[in-house]
């Protein structure tokens, strides 16, 4: 069901998790699969629920006053994500979250799952690298605006998962990097040139 190793890996949880520790978690997990562009929270949503991507691909988006939508982040395999506004301040969701092509998702109740890590040492103490690599992540991306130019922003976000230029619409990248796709293009072509 999950890859202990790849979770492990991407939030560099304390050693000694095991299935046995995770067993109460697993009876909580439930699986769906959501068909590319197919929201899986919506705006004004209030379910407290936490969202693990065993494949494909999820962004987030508002939208704003004009009726445009302005994507505000991506995740892809092995990520957890959930609504902060759902879960960390009791409100309704002001963003969606969409699957991006056809996405395979487990998911359960935020407040059970927390019950159940609160009664685990093991789990208690890695609960914390799993949402401080959330909050890292929203940090970073806020920083990188202040602290690098848009190519390099481009060639951080590359770096960071490569074959997104290839999964994900230069509009949606375009949001994500604070820029306007003709920007993204103008990047792109004074990179290749330099190579």
């Amino acid at each position: 069901m999950l890859d202990l190793n790849k979770i492990n890996k991407h939030y560099n949880l304390k050693e000694g998790i095991s299935l046995e520790d995770l067993s109460q978690v697993f009876l909580h997990i439930h699986q769906a699969n959501y068909k590319c562009n197919q929201n899986i929270i919506a705006e004004g949503s209030s379910k407290r629920e936490v969202y693990f991507i065993k494949n494909g691909l999820v962004r987030t988006y508002w939208v704003n006053k004009k009726g445009e939508e302005i994507t505000t982040g991506l995740f892809w395999e092995s990520q957890f994500f959930a609504s902060h506004d759902i879960v960390l301040l009791n409100k309704k969701s002001r963003f969606y979250y969409q699957a991006l092509e056809d996405t395979e998702i487990l998911y359960g109740d935020y407040d059970l799952f927390q019950e159940i890590v609160e009664n685990n040492q093991k789990l208690h103490k890695s609960r914390k690298f799993v949402f401080q690599e959330m909050l890292l992540k929203g940090l970073e991306r806020i920083e990188s605006f202040t602290m690098y130019k848009p190519e390099e922003r481009y060639l951080r976000f590359i770096a960071d998962k490569p074959d997104l230029i290839n999964r994900v619409p230069d509009k949606y990248i375009a949001n994500v990097l604070g820029i306007t796709p003709v920007s993204l293009s103008r990047i792109r072509k004074r990179i290749a040139d330099k190579k």
